[in-house]
């Protein structure tokens, strides 16, 4: 279920091994209607909810999209899941479950000397994206306490890998260098991130689907903790000028409004948990997005 907005293709499903596997709905999150129909005429089990709204700068120019599509579009699947599994019964309650995709922007931003985000941090979110997201993590929780939804939820850092609409840091910072375009470098470029390549994600969210018996309820944050950050200018720049071979030049900008200078997770939960570990480290994610994207450039014209 896809709403196909900005950010959205179908030739995005182009490259999947066996289309005969999936059935691509075109439709908003918050089609009621749709999304309840959804669950009886499919039987759907199990639920990876990644539907959002999820750029921090369009949230601060229109937050409006945000509140729909990541609180009340959250709260119309909870919904349906819910009546769908624990009133109509449709499914054995074992066999059902419900996985809610975060982010790792609901805990605010690190100070110099603070340890990195555990699942235990306070919420303090700096964007009307990160207080949509923290919105949809209290409504998750709250139908798993209030009505036994078999539930796992995952705050996520900075994802990157191929297919990522440009307008996201990693493959934004590649296409321009590719189209000899200045790099948009905000403050003093010193933001540092955790980052995940694509197939660490997923690995991680198959993890939590396996393991949901054993930790329904539970939250885990899904990141590259503090093994695979990056420095946004002091280290990606110097690993960009390596793969084009030449220094790329910058464009500064001031501050973004809402942004957080630094932000790692503590993964050690999922690790100990989930047996689940990152493979990909960063040169390694990079490099191969970096390939992607030089042999894809026709996909963003």
């Amino acid at each position: 279920l896809d709403a196909l907005t900005y950010a959205g293709s179908l030739e995005n499903l182009k490259h999947l091994p066996d289309p005969g596997r999936h059935t691509f709905i075109h439709g908003d999150v918050c089609d009621r209607e749709l999304v309840s129909g959804l669950f009886s005429d499919y039987r759907i089990d199990t639920v990876i909810h990644f539907a959002a709204e999820s750029h921090v700068d369009r949230s601060i120019l229109d937050p409006e999209p945000f509140i729909q599509t990541n609180v009340v579009g959250t709260y119309i699947l909870l919904e349906a899941a819910r009546r769908a599994w624990l009133v109509d019964e449709a499914l054995p309650l074992g066999q059902v479950r419900f996985h809610h995709i975060s982010t790792d922007e609901v805990f605010g931003s690190l100070g110099p000397d603070e340890p990195a985000f555990k699942e235990t941090t306070n919420y303090a979110p700096n964007s009307p994206y990160a207080a949509s997201k923290a919105a949809s993590d209290h409504l998750v929780r709250a139908y798993h306490h209030t009505f036994q939804l078999p539930v796992t939820i995952s705050n996520c850092s900075n994802n990157y890998g191929p297919y990522q609409f440009p307008e996201k840091l990693i493959p934004l910072m590649i296409l321009n260098a590719l189209q000899g375009m200045p790099l948009p470098v905000y403050g003093d470029g010193k933001q540092i991130r955790d980052v995940l390549y694509i197939d660490d994600l997923l690995n991680a969210y198959d993890a939590a689907i396996a393991h949901i018996d054993q930790v329904t309820g539970q939250v885990f944050n899904v990141g590259g903790g503090a093994t695979n950050t990056l420095s946004i200018w002091a280290e990606f720049g110097p690993l960009l000028a390596d793969l084009f071979g030449h220094e790329i030049p910058v464009k500064r900008a001031d501050w973004r409004p809402g942004d957080q200078k630094v932000y790692i997770s503590d993964i050690h939960k999922a690790q100990a948990e989930l047996g689940w570990q990152p493979q990909v480290d960063v040169k390694t994610g990079v490099s191969r997005l970096y390939a992607w994207v030089a042999a894809n450039q026709h996909l963003f014209d």
